[in-house]
């Protein structure tokens, strides 16, 4: 399945900010900041590229369903999507 921009506008903004904070954690590394300000922001960044993961995921079965409803195939299948969701569990 191709994404397309109004499946990944929320995804890409997470993506993005999480950039920004793994930037912060490089720089706080470098700098030889406390161990334990940098994981807490590492941890930070570990989530926010897992939710949007999670995004991308909840959006490509929205669009699967809505071709479903239509009468259209869906671009993936059920199983191909639960595959790709646990990937990211």
């Amino acid at each position: 399945m191709k994404l397309r921009p109004e499946m990944t506008s929320e995804a890409l903004t997470r993506l993005k900010r999480a950039r920004g904070q793994l930037n912060a954690v490089i720089e706080m590394m470098e700098s030889g900041q406390d161990c334990r300000e940098v994981l807490t922001q590492l941890a930070a960044v570990s989530k926010a590229i897992d939710r949007a993961g999670y995004k991308i995921i909840a959006s490509g079965m929205r669009h699967c369903n809505a071709a479903r409803e239509r009468g259209d195939a869906p671009e993936m299948t059920e199983e191909e999507l639960e595959k790709l969701f646990l990937a990211l569990a």
